[in-house]
């Protein structure tokens, strides 16, 4: 009994794993090089042109591709618009996510080139990944044929996605839920190299962390008499300040260096490396990114690549959508 149960299970497994492959190989870097052959060049302008409006929409639409693959799978179900049940109105993304406006510009810029053709996820990973490599970061090659989803959940939006208050553990097994790995929570964390952060996001560590009735011990000492200042008790929890200090708008691997020192901002950040589970899982990877820019760069690249690859809809699922704000009518 027992082997014909492991060989049940082993046969499912090799099932699964041969699902999973040809789901992964569904996507591919040429998906689009007969029926929208301009696609990267036309994606690449629109966003060069909003990232020399404001530098910090390179961190925005990186978030966006983040804050969507997340939940239910990379299918830019981020976008849609909707009553409060939407993820647009999920905790993490409510008067915080943003960049909307230059997706629907990238939209019709390609729809005026190839229209129905072009789902506003694929937009979503390129765009992702021209906003790391006009901050200064690496770059990749996308891999696309991704299609839209056709529902948004805002309860799966604040299940899925991991906060700036939560522990370590808790943060790795949301990666975990998505297939993704410790480096993966490391490099991806890296993202934080670019942006801003508002101080509703941190300001539980600068008076009474955790009930200890002082401020968290992890933060640098000057940065937290800053901080203090800038975010005063029953101040503006909006303000914004940058996620890495002294190198804001420069993708690079100065974020790791800030964490070696405690000037992580978020404590989602600064446990990476300070918390207690971070010397058996994270800290050795932080240490090493801080001082070898280029092997953040490639581990960086590659965890982007497998998070562009949760769950895509692919075939005949889901649509393209016209209107990346409403599912086709």
């Amino acid at each position: 009994m027992k082997r014909s149960n492991s060989f049940k299970g082993y046969s499912l497994l090799i099932i699964c794993f041969m699902h999973c492959v040809a789901v992964r190989s569904q996507l591919t870097t040429d998906f689009y090089s007969k029926t929208c052959p301009s696609l990267l060049s036309i994606v690449r302008r629109q966003v060069q042109s909003a990232v020399k409006t404001e530098m910090r929409m390179a961190a925005s639409l990186l978030r966006l591709h983040f804050h969507d693959c997340f939940v239910n799978g990379c299918d830019a179900s981020v976008l849609l618009d909707g009553d409060n049940t939407t993820e647009k109105f999920a905790l993490p993304n409510l008067n915080s996510a943003r960049g909307f406006e230059v997706v629907d510009a990238i939209k019709t810029a390609v729809e005026n080139a190839c229209s129905g053709v072009v789902s506003c996820a694929d937009i979503l990973a390129i765009a992702a990944r021209d906003s790391v490599v006009l901050s200064g970061g690496p770059t990749w090659r996308v891999l696309l044929g991704r299609r839209d989803g056709l529902i948004s959940n805002a309860t799966l939006a604040n299940a899925a996605l991991p906060s700036p208050f939560e522990a370590l553990d808790a943060i790795i097994q949301k990666f975990v839920n998505v297939g993704l790995n410790i480096t993966d929570v490391v490099s991806l964390s890296g993202g934080h190299t670019i942006g801003l952060a508002k101080c509703a996001t941190f300001s539980n560590r600068l008076l009474n962390f955790s009930g200890t009735g002082a401020p968290d011990t992890t933060m640098e000492a000057s940065m937290l008499s800053d901080l203090q200042s800038f975010c005063p008790v029953n101040g503006d929890g909006n303000k914004t300040t940058v996620l890495d200090r002294n190198s804001t708008d420069l993708f690079d691997n100065h974020y790791f260096q800030n964490l070696l020192n405690g000037k992580g901002l978020l404590g989602s950040d600064q446990i990476l490396h300070s918390s207690e589970l971070a010397t058996s899982t994270t800290k050795s990877l932080v240490e090493s990114y801080s001082s070898n820019s280029q092997l953040f760069f490639q581990d960086f690249a590659n965890s982007m690549i497998k998070m562009g690859n949760i769950s895509p809809l692919t075939g005949s699922n889901g649509q393209i959508r016209t209107n990346c704000r409403a599912v086709n009518s």
